[in-house]
């Protein structure tokens, strides 16, 4: 089951491209997921970078490279001949592994130590980005209750990166939890398989830093920690369960770049399979480079689509039904204590709410009324007040065969739309707001941020905001 919504296939240059116009589209991004990188020498043409360049005393010298000259910008600077852009797909063998001893059992993958960020080689102008191949390379998985999905990516503009390789699939892990307390042997079979996939791309990759992070459905189970051992067995992945804190910062770090300059308050949530995170956002003092330092309260509801679909029911939901699940959603909200700290803000047109979740890019997708899903279409699109209405209420109406019928939602999401759609209106009661923005993005650009940014890989490449 893959999930056509969240990334695989689509483009992303990163966590910091312009804001759409506010006509309702958002601008098309410049590269694909899963694009092949064309290796480009060192002046970045594409072309074999291993061909010897001869003076006319021949290559070598008293045993020592040839130094060749050229000229850049007016200026004579020279290079070693032995001088190689670095591989992107090299392959990393596990730490104490020779490349021709690897064990037919995958390793954890543990990322290479770290180095220092890429700096200018002799004769690159500092202001001059490096080829693609030469960048540093950073992963980010995330495996949560409904999804496995992976980004790939290397650094580009401060502030931004391109991604190069991704990976989405529905796995539903969380199928039977809110039941049985325990996740099941199908559901993690699925997600084990999605995972050793993950693990094969990140092993074919020289990554500097990665982080894995498990989410809800791993938090909840009383098996959560034994199946990550699973998964560490037959995956070779090791990864770490993180706090719904940290789940809420890492969600609202990877949609910085869609809150506009002049924005005051936002209320961001994503919806997600066992949980949904809500975070408060005051931009009205001195803004600072990163979105998470204005978080001024948050919240995380022990609700998601796949929960509250199994608690009332998915296939058939009546409109009584459906008025049940927002009430459920909504007497959590009213025990958060925070919730009014954006209250002085609900009035100003500098207000708005910015969902990140499979529930609002199905709605934009519907909205839009598209034969297929398109993430540069749907990242970063306005919906006003009554389109909302509209496709709410278009969904309630619609029967399961209906919603399986759409291409954007399908046979994976028809049974879950509609509990996403109760958490959303409950969201929207509280935090009443004429603007909505999409964001197809979320943990995983948040996580590849955060690493970006502590790594320094930006420190150097001019201004720009992160």
């Amino acid at each position: 089951m893959e999930d056509h919504e969240a990334g695989a296939g689509a483009p992303e240059v990163g966590v910091s491209r312009g804001s759409p116009p506010p006509s309702g589209q958002a601008s098309p991004s410049a590269g694909r997921y899963g694009r092949q990188v064309q290796p480009r020498s060192g002046n970045g043409q594409a072309g074999d970078t291993s061909h010897d360049h001869k003076g006319k005393n021949g290559p070598h010298q008293n045993g020592k490279p040839k130094k060749r000259r050229k000229r850049r910008r007016g200026r004579k600077v020279f290079a070693r001949d032995e001088a190689r852009p670095l591989a992107v797909g090299a392959s990393v063998p596990a730490a104490g592994e020779t490349p021709a001893a690897r064990p037919p059992q995958p390793a954890a993958y543990v990322p290479p130590p770290s180095a220092p960020a890429t700096s200018p080689r002799p004769g690159q102008d500092a202001r001059t980005p490096p080829p693609l191949q030469e960048l540093p390379v950073f992963a980010a998985l995330d495996l949560g209750t409904n999804n496995c999905r992976l980004l790939v990516a290397v650094p580009t503009r401060h502030g931004q990166f391109r991604v190069i390789d991704a990976f989405s699939r529905i796995v539903r892990l969380g199928e039977g939890l809110t039941a049985n307390g325990r996740l099941g042997e199908a559901a993690m079979d699925r997600a084990v398989e999605a995972l050793k996939i993950c693990g094969d791309k990140l092993r074919n990759r020289k990554v500097r830093k990665a982080r894995l992070i498990a989410t809800e459905a791993c938090r909840a189970a009383a098996n959560g920690v034994e199946f990550l051992e699973r998964v560490e067995r037959e995956a070779g992945l090791k990864l770490e369960i993180i706090d719904r804190q940290t789940e809420a910062r890492l969600a609202v770090s990877g949609c910085g770049s869609l809150v506009e300059r002049d924005t005051q308050g936002v209320v961001l949530f994503d919806i997600g399979g066992g949980s949904s995170e809500i975070a408060l956002i005051d931009l009205t003092g001195h803004r600072s480079p990163r979105l998470a330092n204005h978080i001024v309260s948050w919240t995380s509801l022990p609700v998601g689509v796949v929960s509250l679909a199994e608690r009332f029911g998915g296939r058939t939901v009546t409109r009584e039904i459906f008025g049940a699940m927002v009430e459920d959603v909504a007497m959590r909200l009213r025990a958060f204590d925070g919730r009014d700290r954006l209250s002085h803000l609900l009035s100003s047109p500098k207000f708005h709410l910015l969902g990140t979740s499979g529930t609002v890019t199905t709605l934009a997708g519907v909205h839009l009324d598209l034969e297929r899903y398109d993430r540069r279409r749907v990242d970063g699109l306005w919906m006003d007040r009554d389109s909302v209405d509209r496709m709410v209420e278009k969904l309630v109406g619609w029967d399961f065969q209906q919603r399986v019928a759409n291409p954007c939602i399908g046979a994976d999401r028809a049974d879950l739309v509609l509990a996403g759609c109760a958490i959303l209106e409950a969201i929207r009661a509280v935090w009443p707001s004429e603007r909505l923005r999409v964001a197809d993005r979320g943990l995983r650009e948040g996580i590849l941020s955060e690493l970006m940014a502590d790594d320094g890989v930006w420190r150097n490449s001019g201004r720009g905001r992160a």
